[in-house]
Parts: C-alpha cells; sequence; structure tokens
C-alpha cells in the first residue's frame, strides 16, 4: 500500500455558499492573498494540494447570508435535521430561496472565478465538491429537486448544474487538473433519489467522457452506519459498482482503515483512497501507516469550531517510535 500527504482545501466560491462561520473563501482579494502564502509554504515540501470548490446552497444559515437573507436552494424545500448558526448555534435547517433559472449562471460564474483564483494561487488542481447535500448534490437528487426548467425533472436535466460547474472549472484548468466528489446512495442533508443507480451512472459516465483527472466517490454504507442509518439496500461498495461507468482513476472515501484501504488497492476497487478523520488526529498519518504505528482516536465533537484542542494538538510519533 502506498501512502502520500496530498492536501485538499475547502473554500467557498461566494459569500452566499458559506455554511460555517470560521470556513475559508476564495472569492476575495485577502482571501486569494492568503492562499497563495499556504500554496507557498508547502510546495517546497512536495506536498501537492487541491482546492476544493464548495457550495453549501441551503446547508447554511441567514446569520452567514449576507444582509440575512435566506440561502438558495433548487426548490424551496427545509432540509432535515440541524446546521449552525454564525455563533455555532445548533438550529434547524431553515426553508430556503427556490432560484431563478437566470440566476444559476452567476453561480456557475462563481465556480469558474472560484478555479481561476485557485489557479492564481498556484495551486495543482480543484475538485469540485458536489456531494453531502451540497448545491450539486441539491441539482441531482430528486428529493431536494423539485424544479420545472432546464435544470430540473430527468436525470439529464438534474445532471446539468453538476456538468456544467465542471466545465467552468475545466475551462481554466483543462480536465485532466479537475476532479470531482459524489456520494452516491449518500443521506446527509436530507439526500436522497428514487433511482439512485441511474442517476449517478449517467452523472459518472458525462464526467467520464469530459476526461477529468478523477472521480472521487463516497462510500454510502460507511456514511449510513456513520449516522445510525439502516443499511438495508444500500450497495456494499459505490467504488465498485461505478468503477465500469468511469475510465479514469477513482478515489474511495467513508469509513476506510488500514486493513481496508490495502484490500480496496490490490482488489483495483480503487486507485487510491481518501482518509479525513484519521489525518485530522494523526498529523503523521502517512508515516504511522508505513510502519504500522498505532493511530491516535480522535474526537468527533471538535471537528467544528473551537480553538486548538482536538484540532492541532494531536501528538506526532517520537524518536523512539519511529524505526524504519
Amino acid at each position: 500500500m502506498k501512502t502520500g500527504s496530498n492536501r485538499k482545501s475547502r473554500p467557498q466560491v461566494s459569500k452566499t455558499g458559506q455554511g460555517y462561520s470560521t470556513t475559508p473563501g476564495i472569492h476575495s482579494a485577502a482571501q486569494f492573498a492568503a492562499w497563495k502564502k499556504v500554496v507557498e509554504h508547502i510546495h517546497p515540501r512536495g506536498v501537492k494540494i487541491l482546492m476544493q470548490l464548495w457550495d453549501v446552497g441551503p446547508l447554511s444559515h441567514t446569520s452567514l447570508q449576507p444582509g440575512g437573507r435566506l440561502p438558495v436552494a433548487p426548490a424551496a424545500l427545509a432540509p432535515a435535521g440541524a446546521g449552525l448558526t454564525a455563533e455555532w448555534q445548533q438550529v434547524p435547517y431553515g426553508l430556503p430561496r427556490a432560484l431563478e433559472t437566470a440566476e444559476i449562471a452567476g453561480i456557475i460564474e462563481d465556480y469558474r472565478k472560484g478555479a481561476q483564483n485557485a489557479l492564481a494561487a498556484g495551486f495543482d488542481g480543484v475538485e469540485i465538491h458536489g456531494a453531502n447535500g451540497y448545491l450539486p448534490d441539491q441539482f441531482l437528487q430528486d428529493r431536494s429537486n423539485h424544479r420545472a426548467d432546464r435544470y430540473g425533472g430527468p436525470i439529464e436535466n438534474r445532471a446539468r448544474f453538476l456538468l456544467e460547474i465542471t466545465d467552468a472549472a475545466i475551462s481554466i484548468w483543462g480536465a485532466d487538473r479537475v476532479g470531482v466528489r459524489l456520494a452516491a446512495w449518500g443521506s446527509y442533508g436530507d439526500m436522497g433519489d428514487r433511482n439512485p443507480l441511474s442517476l449517478f451512472t449517467y452523472s459518472i459516465q458525462e464526467l467520464s467522457t469530459r476526461g477529468i483527472a478523477y472521480l472521487h466517490l463516497i462510500e454510502p454504507r460507511a456514511t449510513a452506519e456513520q449516522l445510525g442509518l439502516n443499511t438495508a439496500g444500500i450497495p456494499e461498495s459505490a467504488a465498485t459498482l461505478f468503477r465500469q461507468a468511469f475510465k479514469g482513476p477513482l478515489i474511495g472515501a467513508g469509513g476506510f482503515g488500514r486493513e481496508s484501504t490495502a484490500a480496496a488497492i490490490e482488489k483495483g476497487q480503487a486507485d487510491a483512497v481518501a482518509v479525513g478523520r484519521d489525518f485530522i488526529s494523526n498529523p503523521d498519518l502517512p508515516l504511522r501507516l508505513m510502519l504500522g504505528a498505532k493511530l491516535n482516536p480522535y474526537d468527533r465533537s471538535t471537528f467544528y469550531g473551537g480553538g486548538a484542542a482536538g484540532y492541532t494538538d494531536y501528538p506526532a510519533l517520537g524518536k523512539s517510535e519511529v524505526t524504519v
């Protein structure tokens, strides 16, 4: 099993796309300047970094929106569950405002500008975050997309927004520096579709024809188990299910451990595995995996908001533990 330390950052492409009070953006001059410093700091250390372009859509709160306006969505449907205010108070998701057809081109332009700013800041590529109930996912799935225009109804229409923002990023980077993240059967953000197999097969095939750098799939069973949901009828592995629909490199994510990561790659289920939670608690995760060292357990309660506790205070291996 190969290990590496390539990183992603997750900035929102506009102020209206923000869902949490401390998340960064890539839509202002100050943000661009700050990201440029980050990239210039890590590149000499041999690390590649991609920018994950992000718009949370209705999973936002009016306190985070310019002028306290309503967040936007494909349809005026309040997601189930709770989000966070600008003061980190947990509250039920509110009713968003349905986007007018004429407004959608402006959001696609936000993605294009985000990709352009990422290129100018020196990043190595971009990833479209199309999962977890965020705006592209809301357009894809029919539980949240009740539109009657060219962005709603048939699968081809519901996939249009995802494909157009992908094309916008490709127009800046070229296809070989653009990845896309999806979550078929993902239920986070109250997502759901009556025919996820057809929906995601079509979307993934369309992404494949564009020759994008990679497809990043969140495993649905791992997500369901994490949320305590019934996994009946959910495929064991989205990476395996959609492997034939995508001709490029495929990244699996969600619930992978040391052994399952190695098995997924050895079996050809995925070309790489993305790790999130264990990387938070183990700043030297690639080294620990290579040595077979014990991993620090993570504290999920510290993931969203707060200071250094549970974020930058996890210990690295001591010198006596590093024996290669």
